[in-house]
């Protein structure tokens, strides 16, 4: 297989409306983007540890330069060293400076919450905006919670950004149960009882991403992730130095899902894409794409930097079959759904997804969005408040030929081109620009494995 670099080729800039159309035979090896999780916790908590922490193979997108930018106003120093390499100085927990401008945290919830975390234990101010999709999303989630810890807030009635934080000198530890699942009202709490004496606990009735508690234990931290009654719980003990460390972030499961499922779907494809991230909460995409009949394998499985890796491998799989998608892999794929849908279209039979609720709150309602886009182009879709539901068409059955809105959407707008790629007729996306938040090369490397996406005409 030829070698595809994601570091070469143009990046996804403007308001670019950009059409995808079918060319089978898609191959390659393709290396993912550094992980997108990953990456901000590396940066955040490299700013608590005391010292310099290298970190490699960092995603350099628009969500996670708003974590760095953001951080430096806090008075870290975070420099990129080379081509694969930045350093973070950190300043030691409790050691961040109040800073001088508002935080724009653009398009990335993750900045949002865990910046908020970050701080809130800590006896400064910071006023937090964002761009109009972001001060559209809820953030009462992890206010609640960061009061309860000490801090305060002054803001819209209905807690959304912008909206000014000010942080605690008298941190509360406190035992707090998520009323939702959400890795990013998890962190922030983890965070913000990091300087509060005594343990902080953290209970949630289903496991989302563990990003978090393994670099926490990496840096030192003194954290236990147990099972209990109520589902499975957190304990962080607080005021703690954290210790700089060297991290290796592998390749992002959720941008990887858009190579392997068009893989899935264009004719005569074969694709590897190597070093995956496969932590067990965020990897439910795979086996759901094997149970439905894809021809996807794991390879070479192995540890990089404390985080499960592994080689895929996706070849075209004209027996795909819908199936139900239980409510209790929706935390571990939460950003995944888009292009499930997309693969699902694909299939033969209906394919059923449960418990999907938070779809409708994240960068865009993700289930109108990706609902109408698929409808548009010939596929029938049903939904509810917390499902949905995809009839497949069979690998040459999805008419396409219609344009579909991004919503502000990196994942809708990535999902769309897909479809374009596997569909009978062109799909045209009216905004790609928000790609750059996640992906910014994805066209690029698309195109690098034979398709044909183009800014339209």
């Amino acid at each position: 297989m030829t070698a595809l670099n994601n570091g070469e080729g143009p990046v996804t800039t403007g308001c670019a409306t950009m059409t995808s159309r079918r060319r089978d035979g898609l191959s390659g090896t393709v290396i993912m983007p550094g992980d997108k999780s990953i990456s901000h916790r590396a940066l955040i908590l490299g700013a608590l540890a005391v010292g310099e922490t290298r970190i490699s193979g960092l995603l350099e997108s628009e969500d996670v330069e708003k974590t760095a930018v953001a951080l430096r106003e806090f008075g870290v120093k975070v420099n990129k060293r080379d081509e694969h390499e930045w350093s973070v100085f950190g300043v030691g927990v409790g050691g961040l400076a109040e800073p001088p401008r508002v935080i724009d945290c653009g398009n990335s919830g993750t900045s949002a919450r865990l910046l908020m975390g970050l701080m809130a234990s800590t006896d400064i101010a910071a006023t937090f905006c964002g761009d109009d999709s972001l001060m559209s999303r809820p953030m009462a989630r992890v206010l609640e919670p960061l009061s309860q810890i000490g801090a305060r807030w002054l803001g819209r009635r209905d807690k959304k950004l912008p909206l000014t934080l000010a942080g605690t000198a008298f941190p509360v530890p406190i035992n707090y149960q998520t009323p939702v699942p959400s890795a990013q009202v998890k962190s922030a709490i983890l965070l913000a009882g990091l300087n509060a004496p005594g343990e902080t606990i953290v209970i949630e009735q289903a496991r989302t991403r563990d990003h978090t508690e393994r670099m926490l234990k990496a840096f030192g931290a003194d954290i236990v992730v147990e099972d209990c009654e109520n589902g499975c719980q957190v304990i962080l003990k607080g005021q703690t130095e954290l210790t700089p460390c060297e991290i290796v972030i592998p390749g992002d499961p959720s941008s990887a899902a858009f190579p392997i499922c068009a893989a899935l779907i264009v004719p005569d494809s074969d694709v590897m894409v190597p070093t995956v991230g496969m932590n067990p909460s965020r990897a439910a995409l795979f086996s759901i794409l094997q149970e439905m009949g894809a021809q996807l394998t794991v390879e070479n499985r192995r540890n990089a930097g404390g985080e499960p890796v592994a080689d895929l491998r996706a070849r075209f799989s004209p027996n795909l079959r819908g199936i139900e998608v239980s409510a209790d892999v929706a935390a571990s794929m939460i950003d995944e759904y888009p292009i499930l849908a997309v693969t699902a279209a694909f299939a033969a039979g209906e394919t059923k997804m449960l418990g999907v609720a938070e779809l409708r709150v994240k960068e865009s309602d993700r289930i109108d969005a990706m609902a109408k886009a698929l409808r548009a182009n010939g596929v029938a879709v049903a939904e509810g408040s917390d499902w949905w539901s995809v009839v497949g068409m069979g690998t040459s059955g999805v008419p396409g030929g219609s344009a579909c809105e991004s919503k502000c959407d990196h994942r809708i707008a990535m999902s769309c081109l897909v479809l374009g790629m596997a569909a009978q007729n062109p799909v045209t996306v009216d905004d790609c620009s928000p790609i750059a938040t996640s992906f910014p090369r994805f066209q690029s490397v698309m195109n690098q494995m034979g398709a044909a996406i183009r800014e339209a005409q």
